[in-house]
């Protein structure tokens, strides 16, 4: 049988590695890396072929003013227009070009086709010289994309109001314009065999672990796809433990939150056409602080970073606890709330893990319902829907009143985590924790919180165990954990990073 399961993973793995080829002989790998000729016609067939003749590529002809016949290709939409038509074609038409490069702003050149396709492909505009076996690269990308706004996903009270957009430029220049230290060091890379999406891979020289950063560098180059559409792609195909529903590493639209990631020796990687950026190494506590816990002070931050502590357990267990205890020990209770909590139960005809699970699943759809429905009625169906179905259940006796109540704080609970990615790994790990509670009680909680327990210990993101600095014990990153210290304490880099300067500048050394 172990002979049979070998030759089947065998022949997957032909069948993918088969598929993979062929996909990159449809890309742009299949573009020959060839040299251009000196030819304007010749060069024109060859670009326009590689093209397929597409009904957005537009191909300007005009005579130099020395009578060099040249040509400027681009594709329509992705270029800026006014620096097309007022600094390339106009300044072209009365510039004699008597020297091998034309005098025009941020100009390249280069005598390979598949460079040549790629920038065009880029939003760049190609210019042809006759007589000239290359051709010279501008940088005229102007597309419409949208602006620097809040984040969405992650407000704050108090803090910068400006996140990320979806242009590459624009991400890396709202870190830029927060560190300016000349050891900050972006890393280029073109991921997706067919979208060509350009990755940055950001850290400060001389903080950062290199061994991490060359780790993330390998897995992002040996990255073999034809598509990358979002920085999910790359989380998912870069993370140490895919089968986990822990996030093992951390995404925010907050400018603010990469830099602070980045001074602690981390690695921030920004992905074009996306306003998520990616932090790694990511660590459990970090999904549940938030960049405002640093802009109050250390003791209101301490206190709400409790709140998200509690709301967390509440999350994962209340439902599971009311389940155990009404169905298996109702002896802990109080003699009048298990009273209480019979005549509630009275009318209804399903058991407490039952009746659990029909409140969760209807919250769950309708809080799925209204992230989709658009901005100004999501939340009011959420609200109205919530109250509306709590109630008419009650009424019909399918839940108990208390189990409302129960459901409510569970779901409230959830909404005080920072991460979204992290509060769905609680949310779906409290359907299987409520069925256990229904078949053994108090039991199966903790049965399946030591598995939890034991998976998190197993947990790893880039090396650095997933439960630092609880396990192991590093009592320097723990003044940063649940309890933040004031900042004359916090005078050294988490040590679980390994960050090559450990020492913060500018605080009491302890």
């Amino acid at each position: 049988m172990s002979q049979f399961w070998k030759a089947w993973e065998k022949r997957k793995a032909s069948l993918r590695n088969a598929a993979l080829t062929q996909h990159a002989n449809k890309s742009m790998e299949s573009v020959p890396d060839t040299i251009l000729s000196s030819s304007l016609e010749e060069n024109l067939a060859l670009l326009e072929k590689q093209l397929g003749k597409s009904d957005d590529l537009v191909v300007r002809r005009f005579t130099v003013k020395n009578g060099t016949e040249a040509a400027l290709l681009f594709i329509d939409g992705m270029v800026d227009r006014g620096v097309v038509s007022e600094y390339i074609i106009r300044f072209m038409a009365s510039t004699s070009v008597t020297y091998e490069k034309p005098a025009v702003n941020e100009l390249e050149s280069t005598d390979r086709l598949r460079q040549a396709i790629r920038n065009i492909l880029s939003g760049n505009a190609v210019l042809v010289l006759d007589g000239q076996n290359k051709v010279f690269l501008n940088n005229t990308r102007g597309w419409d994309r949208r602006g620097v706004e809040e984040p969405k996903t992650e407000s704050v009270v108090r803090g910068p109001r400006d996140g990320f957009a979806e242009t590459l430029c624009v991400n890396s220049a709202l870190i830029r314009s927060r560190l300016k230290d000349p050891n900050l060091r972006l890393k280029h890379f073109v991921v997706g065999q067919r979208t060509q999406t350009d990755i940055y891979v950001t850290y400060i020289e001389g903080i950062a672990d290199q061994p991490i950063v060359q780790e993330i560098c390998r897995r992002v180059e040996n990255i073999n796809i034809d598509a990358i559409l979002e920085s999910g792609y790359i989380e998912q195909l870069i993370q140490d433990t895919r089968w986990s529903p822990f996030p093992q590493i951390q995404n925010t639209e907050r400018p603010d939150k990469v830099v602070a990631n980045l001074l602690e020796g981390k690695v921030a990687i920004l992905v074009d056409g996306t306003p998520f950026a990616l932090i790694a190494p990511a660590v459990f506590s970090q999904f549940y602080q938030s960049p405002e816990d640093y802009y109050e002070r250390f003791y209101i931050a301490t206190f709400i970073r409790m709140i998200r502590g509690v709301s967390m357990i509440i999350a994962l267990l209340m439902p599971s606890l009311y389940i155990a205890f009404s169905s298996f020990h109702p002896e802990m209770i109080p003699s009048r709330l298990v009273i209480a909590m019979a005549a509630g139960r009275s009318t209804v005809p399903f058991p407490s893990v039952m009746e659990a699970l029909i409140m969760e699943t209807a919250i769950e759809i309708l809080r799925e319902a209204s992230v989709r429905l658009p901005g100004p009625i999501g939340p009011t169906i959420g609200i109205v829907g919530a109250l509306v179905v709590g109630e008419a259940a009650v009424s019909a006796g399918l839940v108990s009143p208390i189990m409302v109540i129960f459901v409510a704080l569970t779901t409230i609970g959830s909404f005080a985590t920072p991460s979204y990615s992290a509060a769905i790994a609680i949310r779906m790990l409290r359907f299987p924790l409520m069925l256990l509670a229904g078949m053994f009680g108090l039991y199966g909680i903790m049965l399946f919180i030591i598995i939890i327990l034991i998976h998190l210990s197993s947990l790893k993101s880039f090396g650095v165990p997933y439960l630092t600095p609880i396990s192991p014990i590093n009592l320097v990153a723990m003044r940063d954990m649940v309890i933040r210290m004031p900042f004359r304490w916090l005078t050294r880099r988490p040590t679980m990073f390994h960050p090559q300067d450990e020492i913060r500048k500018g605080g009491e050394k302890s």
